[in-house]
């Protein structure tokens, strides 16, 4: 079995997406090769529901080999266990300086809680839904799961930047005794990572420009626009030394790379038969995963891994082979498809 280093990654992303984002600055830190498939920002996207029969409709998705890895929290996890510094590559969990070890549980419940689910929710209110056009409203409605009011977003986009606000003055207050990352660690974490993606995707994309004026007070928040620009030159500096970049390839390439490609993590996952009781479901049975906080489009296969940490299904697209989905325990529900249907 080949390990993870000696098979394609594959980045579906598309540029407007904060989390894509985030996921690309991991991918620059961590100094791994990869290829990108660009991916509409609206459904449907074939290249993941009928090509991989992956109908998670969320981006990013990444592939390493015919593994398939949905939520940027999992993507960090398994990125970071297969391509280790120990084979030259870089760490977002890197040891606290002085000598200290590496935060990695409280890193990560921080990164997927906080950084995705709270600042991140909040920052897209501010988008200016009154401009948007109609396709995409009715994609975000179906997004979100009720129908999105871009007046009731505007009428509240004050509140939403006043909570902003209070959390830019959070990040200030960890910062105040001097430290170079949030959490005094010897290089930037996946909780820098985590939280830096939000503030530097409001600075740089174009809708929210009117934001920098607004939110951004240096004479408020000093310590954290320094960190926010510290950032961004770090994960620039580690993308041109890099060029992580192998190529932008079709999504029939990337389907054909991936279903040609053998497994290198199944075996890491395993299966967990007391986890897999509490959630009355059995290795081989088909189940559904969703997430249950937006997007709840389920993704159905056969269950063939489950941990405390993640459930992996098999799915089949156009093609007929087998592909591995992955997706984290956390934030997404495990039903069979039996039940699924029901409710």
């Amino acid at each position: 079995m080949p390990s993870a280093t000696q098979l394609p990654v594959i980045l579906y992303h598309y540029d407007a997406s904060p989390v894509a984002r985030k996921v690309k600055h991991i991918l620059a830190i961590k100094r791994i090769p990869h290829y990108r498939v660009e991916m509409p920002m609206t459904l449907p996207r074939p290249d993941l529901a009928d090509r991989l029969g992956v109908k998670y409709r969320r981006i990013p998705v990444l592939a390493i080999g015919g593994d398939v890895y949905c939520d940027s929290s999992l993507i960090a996890n398994v990125l970071e266990r297969n391509f280790t510094p120990e084979q030259g590559f870089g760490t977002i969990f890197p040891k606290r300086k002085g000598g200290g070890t590496a935060d990695t549980g409280m890193i990560k419940a921080f990164a997927m809680s906080y950084g995705d689910r709270t600042l991140g929710a909040i920052a897209t209110q501010m988008l200016p839904y009154h401009k948007f056009k109609p396709d995409f409203l009715d994609d975000r409605s179906k997004w979100f799961g009720k129908k999105v009011d871009p007046q009731a977003i505007l009428a509240g986009q004050p509140a939403a930047a006043s909570a902003l606000s209070s959390h830019l003055a959070l990040v200030e207050e960890q910062l105040s005794d001097g430290r170079e990352w949030l959490m005094d660690t010897e290089t930037p974490s996946l909780a820098d990572i985590s939280v830096h993606y939000v503030w530097e995707w409001m600075l740089a994309f174009r809708p929210l420009s009117y934001l920098k004026k607004e939110l951004f007070d240096e004479s408020q928040f000093p310590a954290t626009l320094a960190w926010i620009s510290r950032m961004s030159v770090y994960i620039a500096k580690e993308d041109a030394a890099h060029k992580g970049v192998l190529d932008n390839i079709s999504g029939e390439r990337a389907a054909e790379l991936i279903t040609s490609s053998e497994s290198a993590d199944l075996n890491v996952v395993g299966f967990d038969e007391v986890e897999a009781a509490r959630l009355k479901v059995k290795l081989g049975e088909t189940i559904a995963v969703t997430p249950t906080d937006n997007g709840k489009v389920p993704t159905v296969g056969k269950l063939i891994g489950l941990t405390k940490e993640e459930v992996a299904i098999e799915t089949r697209g156009s093609s007929g082979k087998p592909v591995h989905c992955h997706f984290p325990r956390l934030y997404y529900s495990v039903v069979s498809e039996t039940r699924a249907s029901k409710l």
